[in-house]
């Protein structure tokens, strides 16, 4: 099936290429730097915007007069140009970079930031919700990565430093740098690359009004086979650019919205038992890793964005340029998630005949059923039960980012100046409901049904589900609702920023080219803030709450059945949890709550960062054997204070009083305030030496440094006692944790082409980190060598005893390594077939950090998160006449992430996935284009396991999205 839709998708494309050499059947000149024919839409000479642009570009990226010169060349468009300059950035750049640019105004071709900078060697990305949000670079996960947009600081979204790139419509976004070697002049925070997003100049677009507008209809045909989801969609974006009062005035607006449904179907393994235990729970029966239990699921809902952006660029003279600009999006994702959970496979919760076994002693398979009556219950009162489930997982995100920039060039002076704020905000609604199949109801005391249920985990395939008496989980009148949880994510993400840097050119010096020396300054703020409502309890497990199962109506229960490969599962309720509260006058009112659920007030809390850096910085040029030899030397000086607000909990009513959302007080809290300060000095080098004209050799080597994620930085504390005596401390966070700090080096032999026609490098590089963010407990801990005071026992006047502390801490680093090679070449044919490109590069990644993760059953190690050992990409692209075509690969080997949500959060394995992509399109005219795009060709799935790849985790579809929609241009 794979192979017939790639020949479909090349199929179209060759059918789109015979077209185009039907209308351009007149012989054509392969010279590029011939006049092309007046006719020939694709083939224009610069204009002076053209070259002025290109100049301006070359002195923001404070690259080589060269870099001008050659951008003039570009006299074609499409993805060949948008190809060409961007070799001609990545040429001429001090640093080692890989550069993505937008063919025109309207954008960038693909769907998303992520999915464009996919293509860049060492680059990847991790599909969440079928869709590429966070970026790994080099083996590297989001949390060792400094994104900027028009050189700020960007806030996250995400909770912690991680960017979700989705956040960011691709049709505002100009060009994409990604930094993968170090100078001092770049703000400090990517240990694995900085990634750097630029908005447009009004006053660089080539006419004095520009206008694109593009609308695009989507078909995503998976959503008829899920609950709550519609399969079409759209995205509409609008991007104007004037310029005025003769070019010193320039404006730019840029609108961009998206609709699109969120869709997938998914069969979850879950984490497995830390212990070996007997597979039946009687005596002599065989011993396994048992796991938690299975899971199907369908996510259905829609994702809107709505983008904005606003420039206006002042430049009175050539010396001086004033830009205030401004970035805001707000991205709505609804997502809901429906079917059923089978819960408690181990800990004597339930019975398992016919097992099934792993290599690793671990279970796969077998027939699971509720204890008999009568039977012992297991400590915590958990029971096995075959939920119905409807999650809410609806997320709403705003980004902004805004200031005041001003530039002023006057001789050898150069002076740059930076005033901004940048803000992000995210609002989970994170809903747990759960019914399950009772007898008695309406009854006092009713009880859960007894249930049987034989499964079959098969790898990386859907595995087998079959239930003993499947009608009981669509019949209203067995079915109720246990629990209805809400446990809101809500996070806060604010900085203030301002930087400024003065260079001094030296024209007469025979080493150096120029002098830099800077200033960054930013405060930034994190909130985190949980509340909680609960009605109920899972499998109505805890009868002293006097709140029992609520019954059904089929106004708020539906029967929903499986499609396509999933069609095979039992059928389920679809439920409406709030209508199902509301029908028995129960109204959901989360808050955060100081005596049940007392970790609201653990997990919330505030950091605050401070850094302050110098750098000073010098350009070199000189010769070396004949050969040109330039780049930069510099040193950055970083000073950071981070320090958090929390709570801990010291019990015994040694703390203060605190009245919760729910008018309860206890005085069990004390405030905290802990943190520390820390400085660096990061040294950088940059060199690159001119073999030819066309052959160059760089070196690079610096030590950087990368903030811990700022969700670990947290002080908030809960604690419990033990043997009557013992304080204990949970949490998981600590803001005494040190930067991950690291040295790398990086060496790069470049080839490039005739007239920018194309490039071949090779690198390799290495990185040695000193330490990652681990959680660890520590026994019999010294709380006062971290500030923490151990309250009074009252039965003995004197302290409690010093017990286990659950915190976060600076496990030992390791070394990272790898192998980067990139091929880009286009016009290497003839005629027609001249505006035939390709692209192609490849990743070879190692690291000896490893992880040990229990989650599988024996305690083993894996590999670092974000890495794959391998990561390529390739493209094959058309411009010719009025038509453009590209087919691209996307392609990483396996890797580990914590990004699988079962219930909570887990550690498990990626499996290698193989993704494509083909969008083409035609200019009907000079102002309009039609465009087709089909995303996700092969349907690849997303599949995970725990460590064996025999222990299924997930299997996700996303299924196959297409685009179709117009793009007009004055």
């Amino acid at each position: 099936m794979i192979l017939k839709r790639n020949v479909m998708a090349l199929a179209l494309a060759s059918a789109g290429l015979c077209f185009t050499a039907g209308v351009h059947a007149a012989p054509t000149d392969n010279d590029r730097a011939a006049p092309a024919a007046p006719q020939d839409a694709q083939k224009q000479a610069p204009t002076t915007a053209d070259q002025q642009k290109a100049a301006d570009d070359a002195k923001k990226q404070g690259q080589s007069p060269e870099l001008a010169k050659s951008l003039e060349g570009i006299t074609v468009t499409g993805y060949n140009a948008s190809v060409e300059k961007a070799i001609d950035y990545q040429r001429y750049a001090d640093t080692i970079q890989n550069v993505i640019t937008s063919a025109d105004i309207g954008g960038l071709p693909d769907q998303s930031i992520a999915d464009a900078l996919t293509h860049l060697p060492g680059v990847s990305a991790e599909r969440i919700a079928g869709q590429a949000s966070q970026i790994n670079i080099r083996g590297l996960s989001g949390n060792f990565i400094q994104t900027t947009l028009d050189g700020r600081e960007q806030p996250s979204t995400s909770g912690s430093n991680y960017i979700q790139f989705d956040q960011y419509p691709s049709e505002l976004i100009n060009m994409a740098t990604v930094y993968k070697s170090s100078q001092a002049s770049l703000i400090t925070g990517g240990v694995g690359g900085t990634i750097g997003l630029q908005t447009a100049n009004p006053l660089d677009a080539p006419k004095e009004q520009n206008l694109n507008v593009d609308a695009r209809g989507s078909y995503t045909g998976l959503a008829h086979n899920v609950a709550g989801a519609n399969a079409l969609g759209y995205r509409l974006s609008a991007a104007y650019q004037g310029k005025f009062l003769d070019n010193t005035l320039g404006i730019g607006l840029g609108v961009a919205q998206m609709y699109q449904p969120h869709v997938s179907e998914q069969f979850v393994g879950e984490a497995y038992s830390g212990s070996l235990q007997p597979v039946n729970m009687s005596p002599g029966a065989p011993q396994a890793y048992i796991p938690q239990g299975i899971q199907l699921q369908q996510n259905g809902g829609q994702e809107r964005r709505n983008g904005y952006l606003g420039t206006v660029v002042w430049k009175p003279s050539d010396e001086l340029q004033i830009t205030a600009d401004s970035f805001f999006s707000k991205f709505k994702n609804g997502s809901f998630g429906y079917g059923f959970r089978s819960q408690n496979f181990y800990g004597n919760a339930a019975q398992i005949t016919n097992p099934v076994f792993g290599p690793n002693g671990s279970l796969i398979g077998g027939t699971v059923s509720s204890n008999p009556p009568g039977s012992a219950a297991p400590w915590n009162n958990n029971q096995f039960s075959t939920e119905t489930t409807a999650d809410n997982y609806t997320t709403v995100t705003n980004v902004f980012s805004g200031g005041l920039n001003l530039k002023w060039n006057s001789g050898p002076w150069h002076v740059d100046g930076d005033v901004s704020m940048s803000r992000a905000q995210s609002h989970e609604i994170n809903v747990d409901s759960t019914a399950d199949p009772y007898t008695g109801l309406g009854t006092a005391n009713p009880q859960l049904a007894q249930q049987s249920l034989t499964y079959l985990l098969t790898g990386r395939s859907i595995g087998q589900v079959s239930l003993a008496n499947p009608g009981m989980y669509t019949d209203l009148n067995q079915m109720a609702l246990s629990r209805y949880g809400v446990y809101p994510y809500v996070y806060h993400d604010r900085m203030k920023a301002f930087r400024t840097s003065v260079k001094y050119d030296l024209p007469n010096n025979s080493f150096l080219s120029a002098l830099e020396a800077g200033v960054y300054v930013n405060n930034h703020t994190y909130n985190a803030d949980r509340s909680v409502y609960v009605y109920g309890s899972e499998w109505n497990s805890d009868t002293s709450l006097g709140q029992p199962p609520l019954t059904l109506n089929s106004s708020d229960a539906t029967v929903r059945c499986w499609k396509g490969s999933f069609g095979n599962f039992p059928c389920f309720l679809q439920l409406n949890g709030p209508a199902i509260l509301a029908s028995h006058g129960i109204t959901p009112n989360p808050q955060k709550d100081i005596i049940v659920n007392n970790w609201t007030y653990v997990q919330s809390g505030q950091v605050d960062q401070k850094v302050r850096d110098l750098f000073l910085m010098a350009d070199i040029e000189t010769q070396l054997f004949g050969h040109e030899l330039n780049g930069n030397v510099g040193l950055r000086v970083s000073h950071d204070s981070q320090f958090s607000h929390g709570l801990q909990q010291v019990g015994n009513g040694a703390g203060i009083p605190i009245t919760d959302g729910n008018g309860n007080t206890s005085s069990d809290f004390a405030p905290l305030n802990v943190g520390k300060k820390y400085t660096d000095y990061l040294p950088s080098l940059n060199l690159i030496y001119h073999l030819t004209d066309d052959d160059q050799v760089r070196f690079s080597a610096a030590k950087v440094l990368a903030r811990p994620p700022i969700n670990s930085m947290l002080a908030g504390s809960g604690s419990y006692i033990t043997n009557g005596n013992t304080y204990n401390i949970y949490g998981g966070t600590s803001p005494l944790l040190d930067p991950l700090r690291a040295q790398q080096y990086d060496a790069t032999y470049e080839h490039y082409f005739d007239d920018s026609s194309g490039a071949f490098t090779a690198g390799v590089f290495f990185k040695h980190i000193k330490s990652f963010i681990q959680q660890v407990t520590y026994h019999n801990f010294d709380f006062a060598s971290v500030g923490i005071t151990v309250p009074i026992d009252p039965a003995t006047g004197a302290p409690y005893l010093q017990g286990d502390y659950q915190t976060a801490y600076n496990a030992k680093g390791g070394d990272l390594r790898g192998l980067e090679m990139s091929f880009t070449k286009t016009h290497f044919l003839p005629g027609i077939w001249s505006g035939l490109g390709v692209d192609a590069n490849i990743a070879l990644t190692s690291s000896s950090v490893k992880n040990p993760s229990s989650l599988g059953g024996p305690s083993q190690m894996i590999g670092l998160p974000g890495l794959s050992q391998r990561v390529a990409s390739a493209a094959v692209f058309y411009d010719q006449g009025p038509f453009s075509a590209r087919v691209s690969a996307n392609y990483r080997s396996h890797f580990v992430s914590d990004t699988q949500i079962a219930v909570d959060n887990q550690l498990v394995v990626f499996a290698s996935e193989l993704v494509y992509d083909f969008q083409a399109s035609y200019n009907i005219n000079d102002n309009l284009k039609v465009v087709y795009q089909l995303l996700n060709a092969s349907n690849q799935p997303t599949r995970t396991y725990f460590t064996n790849q025999q222990q299924t985790g997930t299997i996700q579809y996303f299924g196959r999205t297409n685009y179709l929609g117009v793009e007009f241009k004055l």
